[in-house]
């Protein structure tokens, strides 16, 4: 059974998505209860949204007071039949997630969820209620999130593959791509783009034009998952064509594809920048992409700190907090003036959206005058008169953030026309290419092939090596061998070990343990995380996060950097950009001695440079 629903603070039901089990189980139980009748259901493949929330009122109702009353909602539920519940709050509203699977891979699993919300709705989850396209976006990238974590080791291990490529196709490669954004910016005065190729959903290269704000590792994750979903989305429109009909604009619409989504960017700041998102094939491996930031980013991410900050106004004022109020009143109040400034520092503001910055405005100094007069005589009418107006200003910075935000005002034909034309180019630019990526696709690398002289050397190097994930954390990118997992024997042995592997070691992780090593009765295991300087020096932590393990997150990058917060963890009061972190999983065959696989261990870091093509000075694990 397993399920994945979003309450709003009303117990209504904003998303939902589920397997036939929990549809047949919700109907059981809505039956017995008496809250439908059985002939009701006949024929029915989706639950009625008003049976879920009062099947769900219950608990929802009481994680909400624990919350709301004491501060101290559990944040999950263990059943004697194996069945786990996990809750997650995300800008006042509850996400709930039911299954088979442990309590951390449930909840790895719901925090994607909420990130995937984040970049599709910003901070305003009651889109996926009434926008029918961003919900059905979401469940989409949903499943090809589940279907990747089992069958890709960079998204096991939220990192991004490094497509391996000579230094000549790379040249060519990024060479194109400046030409794309050089163009953009000389034609439709488009000064903020990226340009990227993707091959599958290996990253082979990026090139960001001087204004643009930097991608973040997650950001590449993120957009590599709607790549793949276009390409799904093209093959289905391809099959469902009637080739007779083929004409040269249903072609442009099948190979492009756009998508808007909030990015977070790589500051130390937390940022929400949208970004039109263009997918066009390249060939059916390749495909490019170029993403444009849409509208001013100042006001975009201060619309997110506001929904932010009158979401901890809501909660301390329900607690009745009377001490958390003021300083959350200042951190609302700011939130709102630095958007405000940047309306005004605005040129060329259309009149709807000068309307509606001044209409919240309004607002928000009436919503401020009956806090003020609270903190002054603490009357609890105070208290009523301000959520009198709330549902108001709620309503317009919603419309704010519809128009500031989600207006697509770069999605036109021109912005398309000068892509595709674009698209062709880099097309001609790597056609002598095409068979080389099209391997390259299926497989990056492996220890097992004889056709490339570095790997070879890898093999006859480390003797009773059979796997190895090289993770440089500054940028979160890997470097393993391909798995083929064509091979029966590949599935039913070697890839249950890494995901079994992988899973261990985090879980160790997470309890503060940075190396150690294990075996079973066929191979042995090692992982190892360490520190260096920007010069390659060995770093010891100043705090051991054995003693801390506890406040930081499950490991990952898509839901929350758990590197970024161990750096800072294990090194505090220093500039956590200066320090970089590596992660090194090893397999050996079980007859491997625990020195023999430490000194590959050593070896293998120190010398990855010759398969990456980046120097690594060698560092002492232990």
């Amino acid at each position: 059974m397993k399920c994945i629903l979003i309450f709003n603070h009303l117990n209504d039901v904003i998303y939902s998505r589920y397997n036939e089990k929990f549809r047949e189980h919700i109907t059981n139980v809505a039956i017995s209860q008496n809250l439908i009748e059985k002939s009701e259901i006949e024929n029915e493949d989706q639950i009625n949204a008003n049976i879920i929330m009062q099947v769900f009122s219950p608990i929802v109702t009481s994680q909400r007071i624990m919350n709301c009353q004491f501060g101290n909602s559990y944040t999950s539920i263990q059943c004697q039949d194996g069945l786990n519940v996990v809750f997650i709050e995300y800008m006042g509203y509850l996400y709930v997630q039911i299954g088979n699977q442990t309590v951390p891979f449930i909840k790895r699993s719901l925090g994607i969820c909420v990130s995937f919300v984040r970049h599709l709705c910003g901070p305003d989850v009651y889109l996926l209620k009434n926008n029918d396209s961003r919900r059905t976006l979401l469940s989409s990238l949903l499943s090809i999130w589940e279907n990747l974590r089992e069958n890709d080791q960079a998204i096991l291990v939220e990192a991004v593959e490094q497509l391996m490529v000579n230094a000549d196709l790379g040249s060519a490669t990024l060479k194109s791509l400046q030409e794309v954004t050089e163009k953009l910016k000389t034609q439709l005065d488009l000064s903020r783009t990226h340009a990227m190729i993707l091959v599958q959903n290996k990253f082979m290269s990026l090139y960001s034009s001087r204004n643009a704000n930097d991608l973040s590792p997650s950001d590449i994750i993120f957009v590599s998952l709607l790549t793949i979903l276009s390409s799904q989305q093209n093959s289905d429109i391809l099959n469902n064509t009637d080739s007779s009909d083929d004409t040269d604009s249903s072609t442009s619409e099948r190979k492009l594809t756009t998508y808007l989504a909030l990015l977070m960017g790589n500051g130390t700041l937390p940022q929400c920048i949208p970004h039109l998102i263009h997918i066009i094939p390249i060939t059916d491996e390749v495909r490019m992409l170029i993403l444009i930031e849409n509208g001013n980013n100042t006001i975009s991410s201060g619309i997110y700190e506001i929904f932010h900050n009158f979401n901890i106004m809501q909660t301390v004022q329900m607690q009745k907090d009377s001490t958390s109020i003021r300083p959350a009143l200042e951190n609302l109040d700011n939130a709102i003036k630095k958007v405000l400034d940047a309306f005004k520092k605005t040129k060329n503001l259309n009149d709807e959206l000068d309307n509606c910055q001044k209409k919240l405005a309004n607002k928000w100094d009436t919503i401020h005058k009956k806090y003020k007069e609270f903190l002054k005589t603490c009357d609890a009418e105070c208290v009523l008169r301000i959520e009198s107006n709330t549902m108001v200003f709620i309503e317009t910075l919603r419309e704010l953030l519809e128009l500031a935000v989600f207006n697509t005002t770069c999605g036109n034909v021109n912005v398309n026309e000068c892509i595709i034309e674009a698209a062709k180019n880099v097309n001609k630019r790597l056609s002598t290419f095409s068979d080389f990526l099209k391997v390259k696709a299926i497989r990056n690398f492996t220890l097992g092939s004889r056709s490339s002289l570095t790997i070879n050397k890898y093999l006859e190097e480390f003797p009773g090596l059979v796997h190895f994930l090289y993770i440089d954390r500054a940028n979160h990118r890997i470097t393993a061998p391909s798995l083929d997992f064509t091979s029966e024997e590949t599935v039913n042995l070697t890839k249950q070990k890494i995901w079994s592997m992988v899973d261990f070691a985090h879980s160790h992780l997470q309890q503060g343990h940075l190396s150690f090593m294990w075996k079973d009765t066929i191979f042995n295991y090692a992982y190892f995380l360490w520190f260096e300087d920007s010069a390659g020096g060995p770093l010891k932590p100043k705090v051991y996060p054995a003693n801390v393990g506890k406040v930081l997150p499950t490991p990952g990058i898509l839901v929350t950097d758990f590197y970024k917060k161990l750096i800072e963890v294990c090194f505090p009061k220093q500039s956590n950009t200066k320090i970089k972190c590596y992660e090194l999983f090893c397999i050996h065959l079980g007859l491997a001695t625990s020195s023999c696989v430490l000194e590959h261990s050593r070896r293998l870091a120190a010398t990855i440079w010759d398969v990456t093509g980046v120097p690594n000075n060698p560092i002492d694990l232990l």
